[in-house]
């Protein structure tokens, strides 16, 4: 059995912002925008058994860096159990600290 990490590796964190971008609102619209259809080729999304195309959303000015990103998720939300404290749900949302 393997060890189990005292912190969320960097894959975990990965698949879970790309579970978030795939049920994002704005990846929604923009492929609702673009009529379900590829920007280059013309190729439009189908369902079809048998003749399956899915269309996909690309940033055009890239995701920034992953090292950043991730930085910056481990100081604020994934943070040491030291910086952290349990609350009952009433405390937590009047909790000004």
């Amino acid at each position: 059995m393997a060890k189990r990490l005292k912190y969320t590796p960097n894959s975990a964190i990965r698949s879970a912002l790309r579970k978030l971008w795939l049920h994002s609102r704005e990846r929604s619209a923009a492929i609702k925008r673009d009529n379900y259809t590829c920007q280059i080729c013309g190729m439009k999304q189908s369902r079809t058994k048998g003749k399956e195309v899915f269309v996909e959303v690309h940033h055009l000015e890239g995701v920034c860096n992953w090292d950043e990103i991730y930085r910056v998720i481990r100081e604020h939300l994934l943070c040491h159990e030291d910086n952290l404290k349990t609350l009952c749900f009433s405390c937590h949302k009047n909790h000004k600290e």
